[in-house]
């Protein structure tokens, strides 16, 4: 085992795990990684929680009682997630404490059948804040268009949230003006701005798998010099715009009433291709105040072998441009490719979320008493 991770966090990286069941929790291993592997913070999302419900143990107990209260499934649903999260933020609480709030969060996302619903979308976020109950919650809202309102009336009352589902550079724009947005009506509002945190969440390895696809029909020489650069192209000349917009004169304003900076999340970081190194969306993409959310394989992988020089942002603007820029100039749009991941995105999550319906609605029925 290397040093990796401790140097990775040295270098102001944020790690957190992008996993979470009740085995994790109940098992000590969520409180084993905090201690032993620089993890401070957890992210979950609907296709985490099918997984851990739909395979997982630990459930069948709350799942026979609210089989005996014959709640709905969607309200079985909420009460297993909420519990999960509940318990890991208390578990991470001492993180969120030693960091003033930074670190030790736990996400949980609103339910993704509301992603291009705005009104919705506001109303479920601020429920599952108060059903969590705990102040080191991130409430998961995506970055659609319907999305960013919600984000900044959210962030308005006062409420701390994990923008998901971040594709594009131009949407990513709009996410940290939302952010900004709702810090100024929460300010308006005589709230402590510097009790709400935000991270917008960056995602990267999805990026490649669809550009490397379209790199490949093209299949000039030239086109497959390009792949497995445009994703951390992309992340790259993200953290360029965190850059520019946290140090405009719109955030001093904000800086000076001790709000705090929204953090880029690279999310999506365990490699799809396996010609790739399994740690390069965590060894190419080291700056300071990042997250970068990791499933157990790539924290492993990372541990075992991960090679952490330093960063590795700063000085890439230039060449990022010209090689999204190289990648355009083939006939593969940037644009075309952001929405299409999106659209996408939303369509896993929600077809997760149902699968979750549907197997959690099998065991309510199989644990449900018989009449009489």
């Amino acid at each position: 085992m290397t040093d990796a991770l401790k140097r990775l966090s040295d270098e102001g990286v944020a790690i957190w795990l992008d996993d979470l069941s009740r085995k994790r929790i109940t098992s000590g291993n969520l409180a084993e990684l905090i201690d032993q592997s620089h993890v401070v913070g957890v992210t979950t999302n609907p296709s985490i929680f099918q997984k851990a419900i739909s395979h997982g143990d630990g459930y069948e107990q709350q799942l026979t009682d609210l089989a005996t209260r014959k709640v709905t499934v969607d309200e079985a649903i909420r009460m297993i997630t909420t519990a999960d999260v509940r318990d890991a933020a208390d578990i991470l609480r001492p993180v969120f404490d030693a960091t003033d709030g930074q670190d030790g969060r736990v996400s949980i996302e609103v339910d993704p059948r509301l992603a291009h619903h705005t009104a919705p979308t506001i109303a479920e976020a601020k429920q599952l804040a108060w059903l969590v109950d705990r102040p080191n919650t991130l409430i998961k809202i995506p970055a659609t268009k319907a999305g960013l309102p919600a984000i900044t009336e959210v962030i308005g009352k006062g409420i701390s949230v994990n923008v998901t589902l971040i594709f594009s550079l131009e949407r990513y724009r709009e996410v940290m003006d939302a952010y900004l947005a709702g810090l100024e009506k929460a300010k308006a509002a005589g709230l402590d701005l510097s009790k709400i945190h935000s991270v917008a969440s960056f995602f990267v390895s999805r990026v490649d798998t669809e550009i490397d696809k379209r790199l490949d029909a093209v299949g000039t020489d030239e086109a497959k010099a390009l792949k497995g650069k445009a994703a951390l192209a992309n992340a790259r000349l993200a953290y360029q715009a965190f850059e520019e917009v946290f140090s405009s004169d719109r955030w001093a304003a904000l800086d000076k009433a001790h709000a705090n900076k929204q953090r880029p999340l690279w999310a999506s970081t365990g490699v799809k291709d396996p010609a790739y190194k399994d740690t390069l969306y965590v060894d190419d993409l080291v700056a300071p105040g990042t997250v970068n959310t990791m499933p157990e394989a790539t924290l492993d992988a990372t541990a075992d072998h991960g090679q952490i020089t330093g960063n590795t942002i700063a000085g890439t603007y230039e060449q990022a441009r010209a090689e999204l820029d190289a990648v355009e100039k083939l006939g593969v749009s940037y644009d075309d490719v952001v929405q299409l991941l999106e659209d996408e995105g939303v369509e896993k999550f929600e077809a997760a979320w149902i699968d979750l319906l549907n197997s959690t609605e099998a065991e309510l029925k199989r644990l449900a008493p018989s009449e009489g």
